[in-house]
Formats: structure tokens, C-alpha cells, sequence
């Protein structure tokens, strides 16, 4: 059984990581923590990192990244392995994730869906077979709710394209200049609306053809379902950096 502490419980993906663990054995929610505390759950409540008082194995954190300090602070001082799901750090939160590595198991991923994995192993097979020859264009679409832009996946997708086209550059806004689009660009484009939950497309487009690679999230489960699976997945690991590759690997 792993027990696990979900840092942003009250949230819309916290409800979705309850729902998934209600209907699971091999693990379970021992703690929530969030600045407020959700109705009709049977697990402990801590409004921060400070006040817990419960062990557990693993932590998922799907909050804010202002939490990460306190977050990595209370992981490291227990050994408590980390699942990082949130989005939006900046440079230098995202070297004190890769330091906090050396002492504990960090999992971190931009997006917690299979699917999404697939697709961007998909796209640097793409780039590769393409070349130069094509460009391409990243356009991903939210719901108006989310504060980062552009998503974590878009981000993701951006940086496997480059592991094959190195000398990419990412550009997000072609409004405020005038010139003809150069080969090493890598656009990527944001859109806000409604309750849109997730959709990712990169597009490949050469002459006289275009291949479009795209991925729909029609619900918050698939990240819940894959977050989960991670904290199982990263109980008793060595210290160290894992991703959605390594999870794959061990089916």
C-alpha cells in the first residue's frame, strides 16, 4: 500500500487524484494539503506542509509552484519521494527540483497522460524524418481558468522536437515583428476558453503537404490516472530524476 500526501487536495485535479485512489488497493490518500480544507474525505487535512503529522510514502503536488519550497523542504528533511505535476516553474524553482534529486526521487512531468507521451515520441520521430524540410507549429488550448501560457505540454513537446533539431528556436508571438518565418522556428501558440481540459497539436507542414499530430483530453482522469500511477511507481526508488519514459519502461 502506498500512502500518499496530495498537495493541492482541494483543487480540480486534487478531487480527480481522490476519485482515482476510492477505486484502487495498492494505495491511498493519508494526507491532503491545501488553504482549504475539502468537504467529505476521510483522510488527515494539513493546511500546510508545516502542520503534517502523519507518515506517508509518496507526494503528488498538483498546487501552484509558489508551494515548492515548502514542498521540497518538508520532502527532503523525511526522504519522501516527490510526484511534481504542477506547471509554470520558472529557471530557477527547476534547478532546485533537479538538486532536491540528488537526495530524493523526484518524478516530473509537464503532463501526466499516456496519450500525450505517446504523441511526443510520435513528433521527434517527425522531426527527425522531416528535417528541415518541414516547419513546425505547436498550438495547445485550455480552459480560461489556467494561469501558465504556454502549457507544460507544449513546453515538452517543444523540447523533444529540439533533442532532434537542436538549433531550434521557440517563438510565441509573431505580431510585434515583420519577416519571413526562418527554418529553426519552433512556433508555439496558446489559446484560453471555456472548459477546454487539454488539446495539443503540433503540426508538420512542408510543401505541398501537411502531417498534424494531435492529442484531446476529455477529462481531468487520464492526468489523475497517470499521477497516481507515478507516486506507486516511485515508492522505495533511488534518489534521482524519473519521467513518464521510465514509467513506461517498467510495464
Amino acid at each position: 500500500m502506498t500512502d500518499i500526501i496530495l498537495s493541492g487536495c482541494s483543487g480540480k485535479m486534487g478531487a480527480a487524484i481522490i476519485a482515482c485512489t476510492a477505486s484502487r488497493t495498492d494505495c491511498k490518500i493519508a494526507v491532503g494539503v491545501d488553504i482549504v480544507q475539502p468537504k467529505n474525505t476521510d483522510f488527515a487535512y494539513a493546511k500546510s506542509f508545516a502542520e503534517i503529522d502523519t507518515p506517508a510514502d509518496v507526494i503528488i503536488d498538483f498546487s501552484n509552484p509558489v508551494v515548492l519550497d515548502s514542498l521540497l523542504s518538508y520532502a527532503i528533511s523525511n526522504k519522501i519521494p516527490c510526484v511534481l505535476c504542477t506547471t509554470g516553474y520558472n529557471e530557477e524553482q527547476k534547478a532546485k527540483i533537479n538538486e532536491a534529486s540528488k537526495t530524493i526521487p523526484v518524478f516530473c512531468s509537464g503532463n501526466m497522460s499516456l496519450g500525450i507521451n505517446l504523441i511526443i515520441e510520435l513528433a521527434k520521430k517527425a522531426a527527425s524524418v522531416f528535417g528541415e524540410d518541414f516547419d513546425i507549429e505547436i498550438v495547445e488550448q485550455h480552459h480560461n481558468q489556467k494561469l501558465d501560457a504556454p502549457s507544460g505540454t507544449a513546453l515538452m513537446i517543444a523540447d523533444a522536437v529540439s533533442e532532434v533539431r537542436t538549433d531550434s528556436e521557440y517563438i510565441y508571438d509573431r505580431h510585434a515583428y515583420r519577416k519571413k518565418r526562418e527554418k529553426r522556428e519552433i512556433g508555439i501558440h496558446s489559446v484560453r476558453g471555456g472548459n477546454i481540459v487539454g488539446e495539443h497539436e503540433i503540426i508538420f507542414a512542408g510543401t505541398d503537404e501537411v502531417l498534424k499530430i494531435s492529442h484531446s483530453a476529455r477529462s481531468k482522469t487520464v492526468f489523475a490516472v497517470g499521477a497516481v500511477n507515478a507516486a506507486v511507481f516511485l515508492k522505495g526508488k533511488e534518489p534521482g530524476m524519473y519521467n513518464m519514459s521510465d514509467l513506461l519502461a517498467s510495464k
